[in-house]
């Protein structure tokens, strides 16, 4: 049998086990097979359609938790962190090497960053108090608007409060059902879901298959109006570029927009942090939208869209995420607006970055370990082989003194499910050595562990 039959016959056990427990406790109505749902006032209508703990999804959840504390796996979320959460943190009092951050240059808590944050504060209070639109605007959004502009050499930005929201607003707001949106499928949740919200015609390309994509276009670029090329410029679960000269050459050849996902690229990626359209030499007027998250290597919180004037303005006065939210508050704007300033200053931190991935995916060759599509950047896979390894692999480390979380499915497919190690400035190779040699310790261990669990699962 299999290894993804077994996880499966497991996550059945564990199903029939949930509902037993729930019956036997009385909890739950509706959730035994046999004992009919009771009415309510409304007829036809069971009382379970308003009990939060019927929902479908909240029911998966329980499962997998059910499993989990089945399998001897520790919950790996929402871990308290004691302070800043550096290239070590402390959990619980206790000292951990951490993989888990997206302080990617290494700023976060710095004193010129503290400084920064404390004097808005000072002069603008914790919060915007409105949407920018009202009476929300402050000096230091108009600062990092003006200074992302810069940097990309675009005309104009707009920042919004959050980066997931940027996404789902900007795509939605931009296209219809007129429209088509096509974009890699290993593209982040926000764009996937400002596609479905747009109305627009939806397609995905395999990942970096140029080849599909111009098929893609090929049989249906024609038949709408408008066309959104949408990609990563640094792949958040796999650690890879896009072939953006190519994705520009489509864009062109096909008239389609061109929208470039910079969250975990800004900072990392190109020889002086620039991102991917630095990295390939292009000229970043090429891509019609440069968007990116302020809460990695910015360390503070947000997300911008960089571009043409016409492109910001009208979202400025139409994204309801941009116009019906409440502003950045003033200390994170100017907080991200000296990050960049010092990204500029001191390009040799992303240097540093690419340095340190390097080694990783060196060292973790000569162990053995896959490291996937990973070019050496900041975001570092290690794939393990299913999600219940992962899982138990992310415990083991804990175990070591090691904070580095797993990636299990549905966020991947089961067979690719992984650790993902997050590279900081601040990590040595000494660190990067030390965790990756405890995985290639613990790894078969826990592979055999695993294996064992799916025997068993079977056999019963």
């Amino acid at each position: 049998m299999s290894d993804s039959k077994k996880f499966s016959r497991l996550t059945a056990n564990a199903k029939d086990s949930l509902i037993a427990q729930m019956s036997k406790s009385g909890s739950g109505a509706g959730v035994s097979r046999r004992a009919p749902a009771r009415r309510s006032v409304v007829a036809g209508i069971p009382d379970s359609m308003c009990d939060f703990s019927q929902l479908p999804g909240y029911k998966e959840l329980k499962i997998h938790q059910t499993i989990a504390v089945q399998t001897g796996i520790m919950e790996p979320y929402f871990l308290c962190h004691d302070g800043l959460a550096k290239d070590t943190t402390r959990i619980n009092g206790e000292e951990y090497l951490n993989f888990s951050t997206y302080d990617y240059l290494g700023l976060n808590g710095t004193e010129r960053l503290n400084n920064a944050a404390c004097e808005a504060v000072r002069k603008y209070g914790t919060s915007a108090s409105a949407s920018r639109l009202v009476s929300g605007e402050r000096p230091p959004h108009r600062e990092l608007e003006r200074g992302l502009a810069d940097f990309y050499g675009t005309e104009d930005c707009l920042a919004f409060v959050s980066g997931h929201a940027t996404n789902i607003w900007t795509i939605s707001q931009l296209l219809n059902r007129n429209d088509m949106i096509v974009y890699d499928a290993l593209s982040h949740n926000s764009i996937i879901h400002g596609a479905k919200m747009s109305g627009a015609a939806r397609f995905s390309y395999p990942h970096n298959d140029y080849d599909a994509l111009e098929r893609l276009l090929s049989d249906s670029r024609a038949s709408h109006k408008r066309c959104l090329i949408a990609t990563e410029g640094l792949f958040s679960m796999d650690g890879d570029l896009p072939d953006l000269p190519r994705l520009i050459e489509l864009k062109k050849r096909f008239k389609c927009f061109l929208m470039v996902d910079e969250a975990h690229a800004l900072g990392v990626v190109g020889e002086t942090g620039h991102g991917v359209a630095e990295h390939f030499g292009v000229d970043s007027g090429d891509v019609d939208i440069w968007m990116g998250t302020l809460s990695k290597s910015m360390c503070g919180c947000g997300g911008y869209i960089a571009g043409r004037k016409p492109l910001t303005e009208y979202l400025k006065y139409s994204a309801p995420g941009f116009v019906y939210s409440v502003g950045m508050p003033p200390a994170m704007a100017a907080t991200s607006a000296e990050a960049l300033r010092i990204l500029v200053e001191e390009p040799e931190r992303a240097k540093r970055i690419q340095e340190l991935g390097g080694f990783f995916i060196q060292e973790a060759k000569r162990l053995g370990l896959d490291t996937g599509h990973g070019q050496g950047f900041a975001v570092a896979p290690l794939i393990v082989g299913n999600s219940l390894v992962a899982g138990l692999l992310s415990t083991a480390m804990h175990k070591r003194k090691v904070n580095v979380l797993p990636i299990i499915y549905p966020a991947v497919e089961d067979s690719a499910a992984r650790l993902r190690f997050f590279l900081s400035y601040s990590h040595s190779k000494e660190q990067i050595a030390q965790a990756l040699a405890i995985v290639a310790e613990e790894l078969p261990k826990v592979r055999k562990l695993a294996t064992s669990f799916s025997d068993e699962s079977a056999s019963n």
